[in-house]
């Protein structure tokens, strides 16, 4: 394992190390893309849109618990890394064993809270008298496997970070594609509908938690989740959350932002709310494989970072600006001119479909410089500089987002305005996240600890 991380971190080329990083992590996007997709998909199959509206309500709550994952992942990524880069190998296994059980015990708690509480919870986050009792059923299944999403999202993430990338990416294929299959068994052969999509995303979710638990578990692996090894003091809980929390604030406030406008979407009724969400699942396309761009160069970065080789985290950075640029306008090409084909695929009702063509079209405005906007977040993060990555994921969900939305709502009437909210915002977010990116190498690596 060690030999794998040095070889590919400290020693193979920048294109070899970037592409060998970035691809299996990409493809794991692609997997969860897919899943994504294929429960909205067959959910569509049903002739019955206020299904696919309600599975669009409760998809903000099942985010929220993804973002506990990330918030164990993507901090614990960033630590575990920047200590193997310094040679620590033993903060590295306390840290990935602190993430585990902190992670897991978490996620038996909110399983308990979301089972009792489904149907408030789904009142609260936009679902009408029509499509509550499906968006509630959803969300009770789901609950049960939270546990086993916060881990599997969790070490899909931290995996990568001891130069098994290819390992993490596996995980993500057994789990999601065990969802695709079993979505039409479910939700069409047996006719279980939302309940069917609900609970082929339990069963990939726990198989992907066994994968990782089974490699950890191993000789293989160079990370730890044994109970003996557990810690949080000697700053191991304080530097996982110093970036885990800002990242999975950006998810949480994501999943906040996404019951805000399906609040306001609600005003121009039902079909408006499946528009929307069929849109964001287009879009998705774009964001998920870019951000499996932006995580994939993370732990590079992070080992580059711990290693104090400034030379060569900034030839990864500009390499994977480049390679974010091209593939971020080859993805916009295809899901706006591909708008037509993918919307009226999860969509055939006249009205929802109007809405889901124009709102998709709308979303992908920011497609192009979507993907330098995850490279310098995940550059930022990979640093371990808490306070920049705090603003950054305040802002880009928060405080940007939300007073736009609002001020659209406040002084128009108008659907399509009301999507515009996104795009601009994320072009806001992408300039201050170079602003920050700067500002950060300045204080937290300067150019006086670089190795050449």
């Amino acid at each position: 394992m060690q030999q794998n991380t040095t070889e590919i971190f400290r020693d193979a080329p920048v294109p070899k190390a970037v592409l060998s990083n970035v691809i299996p992590s990409i493809i794991s996007m692609i997997m969860v893309l897919i899943y994504n997709l294929a429960d909205t998909f067959f959910i569509g199959q049903t002739k019955n849109a206020l299904m696919v509206a309600a599975v669009s309500v409760a998809t903000p709550a099942f985010l929220l618990f993804m973002a506990v994952g990330m918030l164990f992942g993507i901090g614990g990524t960033s630590f575990i890394s920047r200590m193997l880069g310094e040679g620590q190998e033993e903060r590295a296994k306390h840290a990935s064993a602190f993430c585990f059980w902190t992670g897991l015990a978490v996620g038996i708690i909110s399983m308990i809270l979301i089972v009792i509480f489904a149907e408030p919870v789904c009142k609260a986050i936009g679902a009408s008298a029509d499509t509550v009792e499906y968006a509630t059923q959803y969300l009770r299944i789901v609950a049960i496997g939270i546990p086993f999403l916060i881990i599997s999202n969790a070490f899909s993430n931290i995996i990568r970070s001891e130069g098994r990338a290819k390992t993490a990416m596996s995980g993500m294929i057994i789990g999601n594609m065990a969802n695709v299959i079993l979505d039409p068994v479910m939700i069409l052969l047996l006719g279980w509908n939302v309940a069917g999509a609900a609970i082929a995303t339990v069963i990939g979710n726990i198989l992907s938690a066994v994968f990782y638990v089974s490699h950890l578990l191993s000789k293989k692996s160079q990370l730890s989740i044994r109970l003996q090894d557990y810690k949080a003091g000697d700053k191991i809980a304080s530097s996982v959350f110093a970036i885990g929390i800002p990242a999975s604030l950006n998810s949480v406030l994501m999943s906040v932002s996404n019951i805000f406008i399906n609040n306001l979407m609600a005003h121009y009724g039902d079909m408006a709310v499946a528009g929307l969400g069929v849109a964001m699942k287009v879009n998705m396309i774009v964001v998920m494989l870019l951000i499996g761009l932006g995580t994939g160069i993370q732990p590079l970065l992070g080992y580059c970072f711990g290693a104090g080789n400034r030379k060569r985290y900034f030839a990864v950075l500009k390499f994977s600006i480049l390679l974010a640029f091209i593939l971020s306008a080859i993805m916009t090409c295809v899901c706006y001119f591909g708008a037509n084909g993918l919307v009226s695929a999860f969509l055939e009702d006249a009205d929802a479909y109007d809405f889901g063509f124009q709102f998709s079209r709308i979303y992908i405005l920011s497609g192009p410089i979507l993907g330098q906007l995850f490279v310098f977040i995940n550059a930022i993060q990979s640093t371990g500089a808490a306070l920049p990555s705090l603003i950054l994921s305040i802002s880009r969900q928060g405080l940007l987002y939300l007073p736009i939305l609002f001020i659209i709502n406040a002084t128009t009437d108008s659907a399509r305005l009301l999507a515009l909210a996104q795009p601009v915002t994320d072009y806001l977010a992408t300039a201050l996240a170079i602003i920050l990116f700067v500002i950060t190498c300045k204080k937290y690596f300067p150019k006086k600890s670089s190795i050449e």
